[in-house]
């Protein structure tokens, strides 16, 4: 009996209304992230005893960090030969040949990592509070975020997987006709998955894990799933293809390095219960 392969067709327009180039769905699955992974940090806030007051003003500034972070990953880490001649357009616009306003055409999730690191540092300078507290609730509502990032990526018909023969695959048809790995999808899943897995490690263990434990694992699990699905993936730039790991999964290795590290130094630590923040 012969074996008929089926695949799922996939042309979603960009833009949510087809006749204007903005709202686009990836920006619209960036505000449904922000606002659960909000929404589910706030939670956890208020079960530890603290206003949303405090956390309004970390989440602004978190984000603002994050999305320059990700927009500077991108550009140095994937594709400084053409924003070096053209740095207008690190910016989200463009002048030739007519002005645009273009958004950010480029994020990279390893900048974004940095960038949120920073912008807690920076908010953190005169509040004085336990850093590695403040970093295992926000990795749970970034888990969140990035599912749906990659969600947002899968709309766009970009970051798209290698071709693959499974029943699953799709052909994105705004790109080829060929059936490929929904490596958008895969990753999105699996930030989910790790959104929950520290939620319920927070809700079961909380302080007992120590100050920094549920961050380190989150890094430890966000990029290493990110390292295996780079193998299912096209390589973005062409660069890429003279190189036997990817760019992502090149940034990747410190960060699961220092993940696990951060991990190492937390267990070697006396547990804090009910510490001080």
């Amino acid at each position: 009996m012969e074996t008929v392969f089926t695949a799922i067709y996939w042309n979603i327009d960009p833009s949510v209304i087809p006749s204007l180039d903005f709202p686009r769905w990836y920006s619209l699955m960036w505000l449904v992230g922000v606002v659960l992974g909000y929404k589910l940090i706030l939670k956890i806030y208020k079960q530890e005893g603290f206003s949303e007051d405090n956390l309004q003003s970390l989440a602004v500034t978190i984000m603002v960090f994050a999305v320059l972070g990700a927009r500077l990953g991108h550009v140095f880490f994937y594709d400084w030969a053409y924003y070096s001649q053209h740095p207008i357009e690190i910016l989200p616009i463009q002048l030739e040949p007519s002005f645009k306003f273009t958004g950010f055409t480029g994020l990279a999730s390893h900048g974004g990592v940095i960038g949120a690191l920073l912008g807690l540092l920076w908010y953190n300078r005169k509040r004085k509070l336990n850093y590695g507290w403040l970093v295992d609730r926000l990795t749970i509502g970034g888990a969140i975020l990035g599912g749906f990032i990659r969600l947002g990526n899968l709309l766009n018909s970009e970051i798209i997987g290698k071709p693959t023969e499974l029943p699953w695959a799709f052909v994105f048809e705004r790109v080829d006709d060929l059936p490929r790995h929904p490596a958008q999808l895969y990753e999105a899943i699996f930030y989910w998955l790790i959104g929950w897995v520290l939620y319920r490690m927070w809700q079961r263990k909380g302080n007992n894990l120590g100050h920094g434990y549920i961050f380190g694992l989150g890094l430890v699990l966000i990029f290493l799933q990110r390292f295996l699905v780079e193998f299912l993936k096209e390589n973005q730039v062409a660069f890429e293809d003279a190189l036997t790991l990817n760019m992502g999964q090149i940034l990747s290795i410190p960060i699961i390095l220092l993940g696990a590290f951060i991990m190492w130094r937390t267990t070697r630590k006396r547990p804090l219960v009910n510490s001080e923040v």
